[in-house]
């Protein structure tokens, strides 16, 4: 997210508050489907560990919800044993499964934005189309094919000799350097695309139930 828009967010305690409830409750879903994924997949790794939920300190923990509201970054992570799922083609579907989530979350807030704009509750309409904006946003994020994001685990699974070149000193350094490059280069691209997107999606839904 550019960073603009993130210091319009520290000016306003009322969008500051809604986008870190909506952050946390997006990557608490994201997660929680991984673990869902793959617990109905074979592996019941994430599940055994209490990753069946929704809560933010299972889900990301103390260190990621403190720099998430100091510095507007954050992340989540549950266990996964791939040995343990049923079919290898599975591990592709456990690692889409978040960002899947975090798409259905944005038709659901697009809907629910549609509606709160029809109702003239600006208020309303603010929050559900900032909850479309962002799980958009962290949809198209972690399809990027780099490691630790969901889209590298799913290509290294289609390509298998990547996660050979993720295991040496040099294929780290350099996938860690591709990371922060895209990072860097790339968000406000995903930004730009993530508020179109978020704003075609809600206009089509407003469209269609006209």
């Amino acid at each position: 997210m550019n960073n603009l828009f993130l210091y319009k967010i520290f000016e306003n305690p009322q969008l500051y508050g809604s986008w870190a409830v909506l952050i946390v409750f997006s990557v608490c879903c994201h997660e929680l489907s991984h673990a869902l994924a793959a617990k109905w997949l074979g592996d019941s790794t994430a599940a055994d560990a209490g990753h069946i939920t929704l809560n933010p300190l299972k889900q990301m923990g103390w260190t990621a919800l403190i720099l998430l509201l100091l510095l507007g970054i954050t992340w989540g992570q549950v266990p996964v044993n791939p040995r343990r799922l049923t079919r290898k083609g599975f591990r592709v579907t456990v690692s889409l499964a978040g960002v899947l989530a975090n798409f259905l979350l944005a038709v659901i807030f697009a809907i629910f934005a549609a509606i709160a704009i029809r109702a003239d509750s600006h208020l309303l309409a603010n929050f559900f189309t900032l909850g479309t904006l962002l799980n958009i946003i962290l949809a198209l994020f972690n399809l990027l094919p780099v490691p630790p994001l969901d889209g590298f685990a799913a290509l290294r699974e289609i390509f298998p000799h990547l996660d050979r070149f993720n295991t040496t000193e040099f294929g780290k350094g350099t996938m860690l350097f591709l990371f922060f490059a895209v990072f860097y280069f790339g968000v406000n691209f995903i930004y730009n695309a993530g508020l179109a997107a978020a704003e075609s999606l809600i206009t089509f839904i407003m469209v269609l139930f006209a």
